[in-house]
C-alpha cells in the first residue's frame, strides 16, 4: 500500500537548539561503492534491470560482521547464529514461491486470497513455528460494475470506458477473475456533472481554484495521483460540495514521462490503472465499523459503529483511471489554461475546465458486505522472556497479482522465516518470543493488522518492535524508515548484511543516497529524511502500511524496510510475476537481501542483551521538530506568536540528557539488565497521549501521525503541527502541553534506572 511520489513534512534545516549533545551514534561507514545497473533481455523487450548476480545463497567470503554491536556485552555467540541464518535464504526458493503467490489475482477475502493463507501457513509450519491462521471480519466493496463516459457539449462521446489493462505480451492479463478496476471505501453513486481539473487533489490545489473563481460544488473533480494519498483527495474535494471523484495516473509522474513502459520497461502502460484504498486513513485505520476493538467474526453487531457514523467512509463516490481514458477528458477542457507547475505529460496543454465544454457521466455500484479476512500468525516462543513479543510482518493481499506489492515482501518474509527454522533445527531458540505475521486486508485499510494489534492490545504493552516490509523489492535502491531510536540498529544490521551488487547494503545506502542528493532524483521521497550526520538516511514513519496500528496506536517501536527502484505498475494488473522479473529483480537476489536484512532485524532484538534503541537520537529528533514549528508558528504572524514552547523545549532537553545517560549504560551492559529493559521498552509508550490526537483520536502518538492532507507521509509532533496549520492558538498551546506531559514522562522513565 505504500504511497509513490508523496511529498515529505518538511525539509529540517533549522539547526538543533543544542549541539553540544553530540552524537552518541557510532557510524562504522565502508567505502561508498558505484551501482550500476546493466541490460536484461526480457521475453518481449530490452530492460533496465539491478545489476546481474550469482544464485549462490551464501553470503559472500569478504563480508564479515562487525566485532561489537549495540545491544550485545559479547557479540561473537550472535554472530555465529547470524553466519548461519544469512546462508539460508535462497534466491531460486523466493522465486518460487513468489511463482506461487502470483499465480492468480488475490484480492482480500477472495477464495483466492484463502489459498495464499494455507500457503504460507503451511511454510510457516515446515520452519517450526506453531501456526494458525486467525479470522477477523472487515466491512468491504467490490464492484458490481463501473461505468464512465464523456461528452462534449454538443453530446459528442469522446470516451467510455473503462478500458481494459492491456498490453502486448504479458501472460497474465487476461484473467477473468481479474476484477474492475475500482477504489476501495468508495460508495455506489450515479454522477453526471461537468469536470474541473484539480492537479494533484492538494489543499492548496483546491485553494487556488477558489481563488481563480472555479467554483468545484456539484462537479466531477479529475485529479492525477501523487503528492497525497488518494483518500486525502476524496476527503477535500468532499469538504469542497464536489459531486465525485476521478483519479488517473498522469504519464508525467509514472507513465513515459519518466521512461519506457511496460512491456519494454518498468513504467506505467497507457491503460494501466491504480486501484486503492480511499477510505480517511489518517482518521483511524482498520475496519470501519469497529474502531478501537477488533472486528471478530462473532463481534456483536451492537458493538460496531452504524455506517452513517463511520468517520472513515468517504459519501462521493471515486474511482482510478488509466491515463488512455483520462487524456480525452483532459484534452477538451474548456476554462483557462492550468498554470505551469500543474502541466502533466500529455501532449497537450490542460485547461481547468468548468466551463461547460465536458460532462462525464460517471456510474458505480458497489457490493458492500462484512468480508472475512485471514491472518496467518507464525509464533516462537521466547526461553527467558516469553511475554516479550518481536513482531515481523508483512501483507499478503493484494489488489490484482501484487508481485511487488505484497508478494516480494510475503516471499522476503518466508525466507527470513525459513533461515530461523533452520536455526530451531540446530536446537536454537530466541530469548524472546518471535511472531511472523503475514496480514490480511491491508490494502483495504490496514484492517487485518489493526484487527489483530487490538485484539492483543494488552499483550502488546510489553511488545519489544515491530519490523515490516511491504514492497520489499521493486529494484536495488535500499530505503527504510524508523523511529529515531532504532536508525543506528538498522544501520547495523545493513553493515551485516551482502549487497547482490557487491560489498554491503549500508555500503550501497550510502553510495545511493550520494547519488540521489547530486541528481535530485528519487523513486520513493515518502517521509521526513533525516540527513545529519554521515550515515545514510532513515525515514520518518508516517502511515500507510501495517507498523500504523504499532506505533501510532500502541506505542511499539518499529522500522519498515524495501529496496526500491522505479516501479511504474504499482496497484494494476500489470504488478505481475512477468513485470517483476523483467523490471525488478530478474535473479531474485535483492529478495535474498532483504529477508537477510529482515530475519536479522527479528534476530538481533530477539536476543540482544540489552535493548538496542538509542533514545538520544529521538530526543535530538525532536528538539528540531520543535525548532521547526516554533519558527512556523513564527512566521505564520501574530495570531500564533504568543505560543509559548518554553517548556517542550525543556521536557526534550530532560528527555535527550536522560537518553544520553542510559545510552552510555547501554553500550557497557553489567549486571541485571531487566530494569533497563523494562524502561527502555516503556518510553515510546510514555509519548502516547492517552486521549489521542484532537478529531482522531485513536492516533495516539505525540510524535508521529499522518497528516491529514497528506495522508501517508509523515507529520512530526501531529497535534501541534495540526494545530498550527489550523491558525488555532488555542489547541496549539493546548497540544504543546500535551507533548510537554509525554516527554516528561518518558524522561521520567529513563531517569529511574540510572
Amino acid at each position: 500500500m505504500k504511497i509513490r511520489f508523496a511529498h515529505s513534512f518538511c525539509g529540517i534545516r533549522a539547526a538543533l537548539l543544542k549541539p553540544a549533545l553530540g552524537c552518541l551514534v557510532v557510524l562504522l561507514a565502508g567505502a561508498a561503492l558505484a551501482c550500476e545497473a546493466s541490460a536484461f533481455a526480457g521475453a518481449a523487450a530490452a530492460h533496465i534491470a539491478p545489476p546481474p548476480t550469482a544464485n549462490s545463497s551464501a553470503p559472500p567470503a569478504q563480508i564479515s560482521p562487525p566485532s561489537q554491536i549495540f545491544g550485545y556485552r559479547d557479540f561473537t555467540g550472535q554472530a555465529s547464529i547470524d553466519r548461519k541464518f544469512l546462508a539460508v535464504p535462497n534466491p531460486k526458493q523466493a522465486q518460487k514461491d513468489l511463482q506461487t503467490l502470483t499465480s492468480a489475482p488475490h484480492v482480500a477475502g477472495s477464495p483466492e486470497d484463502y489459498a495464499t493463507a494455507l500457503f504460507v501457513a503451511k511454510k510457516f509450519r515446515a520452519a517450526g513455528l506453531k501456526t494458525k491462521i486467525v479470522e477477523y471480519k472487515g466491512w468491504m466493496n467490490l464492484p458490481k460494475s463501473v461505468f464512465v463516459q464523456a461528452q462534449k457539449a454538443d453530446g459528442t462521446v469522446l470516451m467510455t470506458g473503462p478500458s481494459r489493462e492491456h498490453v502486448d505480451h504479458d501472460p497474465y492479463q487476461n484473467d477473468p477473475r481479474i476484477l474492475p478496476a475500482f477504489n476501495g471505501s468508495s460508495p455506489s453513486g450515479d454522477v453526471t456533472a461537468e469536470v474541473v481539473y484539480a492537479n494533484y487533489g492538494r489543499k492548496q490545489d483546491f485553494d487556488l481554484l477558489q481563488a481563480m473563481h472555479i467554483d468545484v460544488r456539484g462537479k466531477l473533480v479529475l485529479v492525477r495521483y501523487g503528492r497525497n494519498f488518494r483518500g486525502v483527495k476524496v476527503y477535500i474535494a468532499q469538504q469542497r460540495g464536489a459531486a465525485g471523484v476521478i483519479i488517473y495516473s498522469d504519464p508525467q509522474d509514472d507513465g513515459y514521462f519518466q521512461g519506457d513502459v511496460y512491456p519494454r520497461g518498468p513504467w506505467r502502460p497507457s491503460t494501466g490503472v491504480q486501484r486503492g484504498s480511499v477510505q480517511f486513513l489518517f482518521k483511524y485505520a482498520g475496519d470501519a465499523t469497529t474502531p478501537g476493538i477488533a472486528s471478530s467474526p462473532n463481534l456483536p453487531a451492537s458493538q460496531r459503529v452504524p455506517l452513517s457514523q463511520a468517520a472513515i467512509l468517504p459519501v462521493i463516490p471515486s474511482m482510478p483511471l488509466s491515463y488512455h481514458d483520462a487524456s480525452p477528458i483532459l484534452r477538451n477542457l474548456g476554462g483557462p489554461a492550468v498554470p505551469k507547475s500543474w502541466q502533466g505529460g500529455l501532449p497537450f496543454t490542460y485547461h481547468l475546465g468548468g466551463a461547460g465544454a465536458v460532462k462525464v457521466h460517471m456510474r458505480l455500484e458497489m457490493d458492500y458486505a462484512e468480508r472475512p479476512l485471514w491472518d496467518v500468525i507464525g509464533t516462537i516462543e521466547g526461553r527467558e522472556l516469553p511475554a516479550e513479543w518481536v513482531v515481523t510482518g508483512s501483507h499478503r493481499d493484494a489488489w490484482v497479482y501484487g508481485a511487488a506489492d505484497p508478494g516480494s515482501g510475503t516471499v522476503a518474509l518466508l525466507e527470513a522465516v525459513r533461515g530461523i527454522g533452520a536455526l530451531l533445527a540446530q536446537g536454537w531458540k530466541p530469548q524472546r518470543t518471535m511472531y511472523f505475521c503475514s496480514w490480511d486486508g491491508e490494502e483495504e485499510g490496514l484492517i487485518g493488522s489493526t484487527e489483530w494489534a487490538e485484539d492483543h492490545a494488552r499483550q502488546l504493552a510489553n511488545a519489544v518492535a515491530y519490523f515490516n516490509t511491504d514492497v520489499a523489492v521493486s529494484g536495488h535502491r535500499f530505503q527504510a524508515a524508523a523511529v529515531p531510536s532504532l536508525r543506528e540498529f538498522l544501520r547495523q544490521i545493513a553493515m551485516e548484511v551482502p549487497s547482490p551488487a557487491g560489498g554491503t547494503v549500508y555500503q550501497h545506502w550510502i553510495a545511493e543516497d550520494a547519488q540521489t542528493r547530486s541528481t535530485g532524483n528519487a523513486f520513493d521521497d515518502t517521509g521526513t529524511v533525516d540527513r545529519r550526520g554521515s550515515g545514510p538516511p532513515v525515514r520518518d514513519l508516517g502511515s500507510g502500511s501495517d507498523y500504523t496500528p504499532f506505533l501510532q496506536h500502541l506505542g511499539v517501536p518499529s522500522t519498515d524496510v524495501g529496496s526500491t527502484g522505479p516501479y511504474g505498475v504499482y496497484h494494476s494488473t500489470f504488478d505481475d510475476y512477468a513485470w517483476f522479473t523483467m523490471n525488478a529483480d530478474p535473479n531474485f537476489a535483492y529478495e535474498q537481501q532483504m529477508a537477510r536484512i529482515l530475519g536479522l532485524e527479528a534476530l538481533h532484538m530477539a536476543d540482544a542483551d540489552v535493548l538496542p534503541f538509542d533514545y538520544s537520537e529521538y530526543g535530538k529528533r525532536i528538539l528540531s521538530y520543535l525548532e521547526v514549528l516554533r519558527i512556523r508558528s513564527h512566521d505564520a504572524g501574530p495570531v500564533l506568536a504568543g505560543l509559548n514552547f518554553t517548556p517542550a523545549f525543556l521536557a526534550a532537553d530532560r528527555f535527550t540528557a536522560a537518553a544520553m545517560l542510559a545510552y552510555q549504560r547501554q553500550l557497557a551492559p553489567q549486571g541485571d539488565l531487566r530494569a533497563l529493559n523494562g524502561a527502555l521498552r516503556a518510553v515510546e509508550r510514555d509519548l502516547l497521549s492517552p486521549q489521542g490526537l484532537p478529531g482522531r483520536s485513536w492516533y495516539k502518538h505525540t510524535i508521529y501521525a499522518p497528516g491529514e492532507y497528506t495522508g501517508y507521509a509523515a507529520v512530526p509532533l501531529p497535534g501541534v503541527a495540526d494545530a498550527i496549520d489550523a491558525r488555532d492558538p488555542v489547541r496549539a498551546q493546548e497540544q504543546l502541553l500535551v507533548l510537554t506531559a509525554a516527554l516528561e514522562r518518558a524522561a521520567a522513565t529513563l531517569e529511574a534506572v540510572r
